[in-house]
């Protein structure tokens, strides 16, 4: 994997699914990306960007994407919320842990949930 700058502005104008999980190095997370993983062809067909997003840093990212049998499956972005900007953002910010709920969003061309 590489690591990017995504902004605002490049979530206009396509389809967007913007999937939120705890952390990285956990049990459970790592089934829930695989199997968006198995269904990203499909998003792909429909013009559909996938991302998910964790307050884990990208390096924490690339990190379980370089040990993990099942996140090395994950092709699309995981982006990085240390700040839990994003998080908070989307009401999934869980303060007193510093983590992300898990949910699901899917944002239309227009940046509309």
């Amino acid at each position: 994997g590489k690591f990017i700058d995504l902004t605002e502005e490049q979530f206009k104008g396509t389809w967007s699914v913007l999937m939120f999980y705890p952390a990285d190095f956990t049990f459970v997370c790592p089934t829930e990306l695989e199997d968006l993983a198995d269904f990203q062809p499909e998003f792909e067909k429909l013009g559909v960007k996938v991302y998910g997003v964790s307050t884990d840093t990208h390096f924490a990212h690339k990190a379980w994407h370089d040990t993990s049998d099942a996140i090395k499956k994950v092709n699309y972005p995981l982006i990085g919320d240390p700040t839990g900007t994003l998080a908070r953002n989307f009401e999934v910010m869980i303060e007193e842990e510093g983590l992300a709920l898990r949910g699901t969003f899917v944002i239309n061309p227009e940046g509309q949930i």
